[in-house]
Formats: structure tokens, C-alpha cells, sequence
């Protein structure tokens, strides 16, 4: 809706929707395959995930329809959504490819950002801008399914411009398991590189990462 004439106008307005919505939620994942990821490195228990997750869909479901009324009764021009072409991927192994890959590195990212790197006093500031940027050049380097990088993007659009749950098989490979491996692919090398658990389990090679010198005794 907003500067779609113009790429960087609109990568800045992406990016301060980004901050904006982390800030003003809380630190929500918003993402079932980020909910599962955290979930494999103790970061939230199962019943945590199972709230991002459903808080997450039944944010989807009400907010295409929303969106829409706006669309209408405002001029703007109609949101589009990630959706699978079975055209020249029949089987939706490109696509599902494709999905794995954006949200391993989405969560690379997130692992860089949020946990190896200090900004600082404005630490969540500019973290938070690195990752609404990685987020859109992600969207715009993988768009063979949209991309999603987002369980949910892709099956609450479905949802909304189909009129029903997907009944093909290929939409959860692609939006739903490709984008969780994706996730877990992350972090059980996050867990190899920095010695942490995975699924509760402790590996049995690694860490990578330098260990900081232990303080002396004064």
C-alpha cells in the first residue's frame, strides 16, 4: 500500500512496521517455525510454543479479512499473499527448497543479532533494524513460494483466498515442513557452534565457539 513504486521507501516503511510490531507486542515470534526453533534450544517450553503458535494463526485469520475491508472501502489495492506454483515444480521440491533455505538464514540471523552481537545502549534498535532488513532481502532473493519464511503467512492466506484449509499436500511440505526444517536445520548448528542443547540434549561435538576467559581473582 504504502511506496510501491519505490523499492527503498518501501524497504524503510517494512522495516519500521518490523520494530514497530516487535516493540509494540512484546517480543513475539509471530512465526511457528521460529516457535519450534526456540522450542529445540530451551528458549520456551511447549506450552509457550503451542501459545506463540495459535496466538500466531489466529492473528493470520483475522487479518487478511481486516485487511481486505480496508482495501475496499478505502481504494487501496487488494493485499496479495505467498502461494505455491505447481508450475514447473510439480512436486514442490523447488519450493520447499526454497522455503528452507530463507528461514535457516532468517534464523541465522536472528541468532547473530539478538545473541553474538552488542550494540550497546541501542542495542534493540539496531538489531531490531538488522532484522526487518535480513527480512526483506530474504523476501526479495527467494520468491519462488512468496516466500513465507512463515508457517503461518502461508496457510492463513490460503485460508482467506481459497475460502478453506489447503487440502494439497504440497502446501504444508512447502510452507510447514520445509520451513520448520529449515528452523531446526539452524539450530542444531547454533547448538554445535555456541554448546547448547538441542531438544534438551547436549551434543556430543562442539562448541566452536571460544569459550571468554574466566575473570581473575583480585
Amino acid at each position: 500500500w504504502i511506496f510501491q513504486d519505490n523499492l527503498y521507501a518501501a524497504w524503510a516503511v517494512h522495516a519500521m512496521g518490523v520494530v514497530a510490531a516487535d516493540k509494540l507486542g512484546g517480543g513475539q515470534h509471530v512465526n511457528p517455525a521460529v516457535s519450534v526453533t526456540m522450542l529445540s534450544l530451551g528458549k520456551c517450553d511447549y506450552d509457550e510454543m503451542y501459545a506463540r503458535i495459535a496466538g500466531a494463526m489466529g492473528g493470520g485469520l483475522v487479518a487478511f479479512p481486516l485487511f481486505k475491508v480496508l482495501a475496499d472501502n478505502l481504494g487501496w489495492t487488494p493485499l496479495g499473499g505467498p502461494e505455491y506454483n505447481p508450475v514447473g515444480d510439480a512436486d514442490g521440491s523447488a519450493s520447499a527448497m526454497s522455503e528452507f533455505v530463507a528461514t535457516l538464514l532468517l534464523l541465522v540471523l536472528i541468532y547473530v543479532v539478538n545473541w553474538e552481537l552488542n550494540f550497546g545502549k541501542h542495542h534493540y534498535w539496531i538489531k531490531q533494524t538488522l532484522t526487518a532488513i535480513g527480512i526483506r532481502f530474504l523476501i526479495e532473493v527467494f520468491p519462488t513460494a512468496g516466500p513465507a519464511m512463515n508457517p503461518m503467512l502461508g496457510t492463513t492466506w490460503a485460508v482467506f483466498a481459497d475460502g478453506g484449509f489447503p487440502t494439497d499436500h504440497r502446501h504444508y511440505l512447502v510452507y510447514w515442513v520445509a520451513s520448520i526444517l529449515g528452523g531446526l536445520a539452524s539450530a542444531f548448528g547454533y547448538a554445535v557452534y555456541d554448546g547448547n542443547t538441542f531438544f534438551g540434549m547436549k551434543l556430543p561435538f562442539g562448541p566452536v565457539k571460544a569459550k571468554a576467559p574466566k575473570a581473575k581473582k583480585s
